[in-house]
Parts: C-alpha cells; sequence; structure tokens
C-alpha cells in the first residue's frame, strides 16, 4: 500500500494505513524494547510511563565534519526541529543541496542501533545526493544508479565505529525493511526504503 506524503517548506506530513512499513517499522522497535526488558520490570515499566518514549539519532557527516545527536520522535510523533538538523547534516555535500530524508529510513537506523545494542554515531558517507551529483557520479563509475534511491533522501552509506562492517550488514538484513548494499572494500554499508533485496559482499 502507499503512504501519501504532503510536503511544504520545512514540514512532512504524513497519512499511512494500518499495515504499511511504518507500521512494521514501529512494531520492530516495539519487540525490541519488550525482548529488552527483564520479566520483573516493574519500576522501569513506571519510569516508561512517565517519560513518553523518545527516538534521537546521531550522524558525523565524514566529508563536512558536522555532527548531530537529535531527537526526530516523541509523544508519537515526528519532531521537525529534529527532522531539520538532521536533514541538514545529510545533505548534498558536493551542491550543499538539502532534501526531506524519509522518516523510514531514519526508523531503520534507529532499529539498527537496539539491535546491535549502540548508541553510537553513524559515520555517514553519502545521503542525500542531488540529481546533479548522481549524473557524474554515474559518468565516473558501472556502480551507481542512474535513479539512485539517494537522490530521493531514501537511502544512507554508513558505518558503524566499534562494530564489524559485517554485523553492521547481518542487523540491516535481519530487518528486512530495504535494500541492503554490502561494500566491504569502501568500508561501508548502504541501506534503503526501497523492496527488500541485498547484494555486495
Amino acid at each position: 500500500m502507499l503512504i501519501q506524503k504532503l510536503f511544504n517548506q520545512n514540514h512532512l506530513v504524513e497519512t499511512e494505513p494500518v499495515h504499511s512499513r511504518r507500521h512494521f517499522l514501529k512494531t520492530g522497535l516495539s519487540a525490541c524494547a519488550l525482548l529488552a526488558l527483564p520479566m520483573a520490570a516493574t519500576s522501569a515499566h513506571a519510569a516508561i510511563k512517565k517519560r513518553p518514549f523518545e527516538k534521537k539519532l546521531s550522524f558525523l557527516n565524514l566529508h563536512t565534519g558536522e555532527r548531530t545527536r537529535a531527537t526526530y520522535w516523541a509523544n508519537g510523533r515526528y519532531i521537525p526541529e529534529g527532522m531539520r538538523a538532521i536533514n541538514h547534516v545529510l545533505r548534498d555535500h558536493r551542491t550543499g543541496d538539502r532534501y526531506t530524508i524519509d522518516p523510514d529510513l531514519f526508523d531503520i537506523l534507529h532499529l539498527l542501533q537496539h539491535k546491535l545494542g549502540t548508541k553510537q554515531e553513524f559515520h555517514v558517507i553519502s545521503a542525500y545526493r542531488s540529481p546533479a551529483s548522481n549524473e557524474m557520479l554515474v559518468a565516473r563509475s558501472d556502480g551507481v544508479a542512474k535513479t539512485s534511491l539517494h537522490t530521493s533522501g531514501k537511502a544512507i552509506d554508513i558505518r558503524l565505529p566499534g562494530r564489524r562492517l559485517s554485523d553492521l550488514r547481518k542487523a540491516a538484513l535481519s530487518l528486512q525493511a530495504g535494500g541492503v548494499g554490502y561494500y566491504p572494500s569502501s568500508n561501508f554499508v548502504h541501506v534503503d526504503t526501497g523492496r527488500v533485496r541485498f547484494w555486495g559482499g
């Protein structure tokens, strides 16, 4: 089923079906949290009830040296300020162009952190890629797709300090939430919100 998305200058408003990818990601994250709790966690349960659940992500853009740690979801909704901060750091480093990154991608990355038991910042090799940048890369390499999901804010190339690249790939594959590309010679894993598929090795 399609997720409807409406954009204005800085905000994203979405409606979604019950069985959408967003529902799957939220359900998966809830399941991860439940598995991590001990059976007799009444005090933890009380703490959760007092403090609304938040989702945070940290990034280091390896090209610009910029960092951000932002809360992008809280109180049952996406936070525009947090998403803008992340979108800025994940902009095209060649042109400076910014784009509204697909929130599903943030949720996949958040689930990856839970899978790997870390809050370490993601090191970003490439996130949003403008059409001009993508065309330039296509001309240089056969490995770049002409219709790359990077150009629509639906893909990111990352590594995670303190975790083996193969473990990051394995965790991403286990989510079955989109595409996963493995590039050990370049030391990064590609993750996107497209159809479930994998490549590289």
